[in-house]
């Protein structure tokens, strides 16, 4: 196998040599990048939290704040074939496609609507460098394109590629709209796990199908209520909605002990904005598994009691979605029995879609 492997990935670098060849490259950061709550430091400039938040937060949101999920990257060009050369640190996990964890994902605006029409990934293992036609062969006609970024991997630098000749330049069309973001914070699932692609992570998903952007803030395994995420929440100048799904990641007791306060630096900086409060997944394997039934039995049994205790306070505008229906019932959604494949990201996003229309 091994024998025939190496001859392949030398013909796949050959021919992706010579198809560059002609191939004029600009910086991507001449483009916007939407998705973020803040300005970003041009030499980290696709990262989802401020420098200033990143000295002082926990390690591992230190370091997950690094992936750029969520993040995307606007442009308009009349060229034929697009092309993209990006660096990152060549993460790899054996449950998710490597497109998802370390790709990008290209969407083209067609016929009043975005449409996927190519992706980008890596060859080989470990790899770091990368560079990728997304899409080719097309008439030549102006296009705006929204190209979504990695999902658990930190896109260091990115360039765009045409060919000699073509347009490259900044979008007209202003889509997906970016004044009142919906803001979502929460777990790996929200983060992106485990999307065969970026563009179908469900908050990517729900950002087309509203035509608004969702600013993504999951935290694989780290959606642990620090009040320092809900500071960086409250300072979103015109939220239209925030989402709080971080339940598959916070013990009861954790809930009890720090929702209550989370929800209120929230309120307090827009008092008038809707808040929902998110249950945990019926993953897979709780229908056998009575250990993991009574955990998740028991999150959401503490987000149910924040629920009530802040409806009792008299609190307006908040919102409880149950999981009842959230993945189905046939079980199937799962890549590992907890993180979604792409059939479990289409599902959640139908599920919260329904809440959202009446928000927005």
């Amino acid at each position: 196998m091994k024998k025939i492997l190496i001859p392949l990935l030398s013909f796949l670098c050959l021919f992706s040599a010579r198809a560059q060849e002609g191939i004029v490259y600009r910086n991507s950061t001449d483009f916007p990048v939407y998705g973020q709550a803040f300005q970003a430091a041009p030499d980290h400039p696709y990262r989802r939290l401020p420098e200033s938040l990143i000295e002082s937060i926990r390690e591992p949101i230190r370091n997950l704040a690094r992936n750029s999920a969520g993040l995307y990257i606007r442009f308009r060009s009349d060229a034929t074939d697009i092309y993209a050369k990006w660096t990152n640190t060549g993460f790899h996990m054996p449950h998710m496609a490597d497109c998802g964890t370390g790709g990008l994902d290209l969407y083209a605006f067609l016929d009043g609507e975005w449409r996927f029409v190519g992706s980008g990934f890596h060859w080989g293992p470990n790899s770091t460098e990368h560079q990728r036609r997304l899409v080719g062969n097309m008439q030549p006609q102006m296009r705006e394109y929204m190209l979504y970024l990695s999902l658990y991997d930190e896109v260091k630098t990115l360039e765009l590629g045409v060919p000699e000749g073509s347009i490259l330049e900044q979008p007209q069309l202003q889509s997906p709209l970016n004044e009142r973001p919906i803001v979502m914070y929460g777990s790996s699932i929200l983060q992106g796990g485990c999307a065969s692609r970026p563009g179908m992570a469900f908050t990517n998903i729900l950002a087309r199908r509203f035509n608004t952007t969702v600013m993504n803030l999951g935290f694989s395994g780290n959606a642990k209520l620090d009040f320092e995420i809900a500071e960086l929440m409250a300072s979103v100048p015109s939220p239209s909605v925030f989402v709080l799904d971080y339940v598959p990641n916070a013990p009861a007791e954790l809930i009890t002990e720090k929702g209550e306060h989370f929800f209120r630096i929230l309120r307090n900086a827009h008092p008038d904005v809707p808040v929902i409060l998110v249950e945990d997944p019926q993953y897979a394997h709780t229908v056998v598994d009575q250990a993991v039934a009574e955990e998740v039995r028991s999150r959401n049994a503490a987000q149910k009691a924040l629920f009530e205790l802040l409806q009792q306070a008299g609190e307006k505008n908040l919102y409880y979605l149950s999981a009842d229906g959230m993945t189905g019932t046939d079980g199937e959604p799962f890549v590992d029995g907890v993180h979604f494949t792409d059939l479990g990201m289409v599902r959640y996003a139908d599920h919260i879609e329904k809440l959202l229309k009446q928000l927005l």
